[in-house]
Parts: C-alpha cells; structure tokens; sequence
C-alpha cells in the first residue's frame, strides 16, 4: 500500500478549472521534484497536499487516513519567501513549531525548557547555533532558508512540502542547500514534494519527476480544462537526463 495516494482529483476556483484527474501513488521516503509551466495548478497541488485547501472532487490519503480537513503537524511546509517570524528570535522560531498545537499557542515551565534544549540541538545540526539569539532579519537567505526548514522539522513531519524553496538563493548558496536538504532526507526518511522551475534541480533532487501540463486545451476559453500530470519520470539510478525531457517537452523550457 503507498504512503500517499491521490485519486481521481479535481480541482477549481469558481468556474475555472485548476486540476483534473490527477492520480499518483507515492511510497514513503520518496522524493518527489513537481515541474510544469507556470499556472498549470503545480502550488495548488502542494496546498491540497498540505490541507490548506481541500479537493473539488477525490481522496488525497497520507497512509491509509481519510483526506485532512486542515494542516497537521504531520505536514511541513517550505516558501520560497523565508516562512519564519520576523519578531522571534532565531531559537524562538524553532520552538514556535512545537507551541501551535498548545493551549493560547505557548509552551510553559519544563514544557519549554525542553522545547529550548531540542531546538539548540536543531540549530546545531543545521548550523545555526551561533546566531540563536538573533532576529531572521541579520541572518543571509540561505541561513533563513535553513531556519525556515528547521522551523518545519521542528514538528518532526512525515511529509515536506516545498514550493519553489531555492528560487531567490544565490547559485553557490543553492548548491549547499541541496546538500543540506538531502542529508535531513536521509537521516529522517521523510517523503518530500518540492515544486521547482528549475528541471534540473528536480532531476538531481528528485528520486521521480512529475510534470503537471494541460492535455486539452481550448484557445477560446483557458480556463475550460484543468492541469494533470502528464508525464512521471524516474530520476534514479542516472534515469532519463533533463535534456532529454526538454528536447521531448520543449514547453517546460519556459516554466
């Protein structure tokens, strides 16, 4: 049985359809990169991952449950605008994931004094010990790129959804979060989604690539036909190179 299987799920905004028919089966520990062209419903997609919305039509399970009504602490989730608090210190943030779940939103006593001690022990392994006192706004793009993934595995989630995390990071900083983000993989198995523009990052990353893209279009009314997934590549094992793919789907050269 896979870990999260999406059937027959549609969905719309008003009269205009975003996604339609779309099914995949993912086990856990998967990496899954999403690519498409730019409003083919590819961040609709993570949101119904993450409950935030819920689907026009179908079943999205995470291990057998019924579809999430709202998100959950099973579920973290990754911006490319750094998702951390402004007005919190950097270790207040990593203790901020496990408070929301608390009465009023707040740990207490030696509830969060061991809320304290897991996150100093988080900013060691992500390499943010030495500005845990500091505000979001001191620290470079990629070490707030970092806090914010720390942010979520605070919750300890079995599934991480990410929307465009890199995109604003420079190429060098790029480079070491993808380090990053594969070490925290492998240590936790957790099942990752990430949405990119970028095809060979979700190539390199990416155990499968799933292209989501409209199989029927209608020049007189664009928004008729929702997006699917219309191609699910495996990227393991040196799988099929992202040249091959744009050379057979040039439409994803623009994404």
């Amino acid at each position: 049985m896979s870990f999260v299987s999406v059937r027959n799920v549609w969905q719309r905004y008003g009269d205009r359809s975003i996604l339609e028919r779309v099914n995949v089966s993912v086990d856990e520990g998967e990496f899954i990169s999403i690519v498409g062209a730019s409003g083919c419903g590819k961040s609709t997609f993570l949101r119904m991952l993450l409950a935030e919305e819920r689907p026009y039509k179908g079943e999205i399970s995470i291990d057998g449950g019924d579809t999430a009504v709202e998100p959950n602490r099973e579920r973290g989730v990754v911006f490319q605008k750094y998702s951390v608090f402004p007005h919190m210190t950097v270790r207040d943030n990593l203790i901020a994931g496990e408070s929301f779940e608390q009465p009023f939103g707040r740990l207490r006593g030696a509830a969060r004094t061991e809320a304290a001690a897991r996150a100093d022990a988080m900013l060691e392994r992500i390499g943010l010990n030495h500005v845990a006192d500091q505000f979001p706004a001191a620290l470079s793009g990629g070490m707030q790129q970092r806090l914010a993934i720390g942010q979520a595995m605070t919750a300890r989630p079995r599934i991480l959804l990410l929307d465009e995390p890199f995109g604003a990071l420079d190429p060098g900083t790029r480079l070491q979060m993808h380090d990053f983000l594969m070490e925290l993989r492998d240590e936790t198995n957790m099942t990752v989604f990430m949405v990119t523009h970028d095809l060979q990052e979700g190539f390199k990353l990416g155990d499968r690539v799933l292209v989501f893209d409209k199989p029927r279009w209608d020049p007189d009314d664009p928004g008729l036909f929702g997006a699917t997934i219309t191609y699910d590549f495996d990227a393991r094992n040196k799988g099929m190179p992202y040249q091959d793919i744009l050379d057979q789907y040039p439409s994803l050269a623009g994404a």
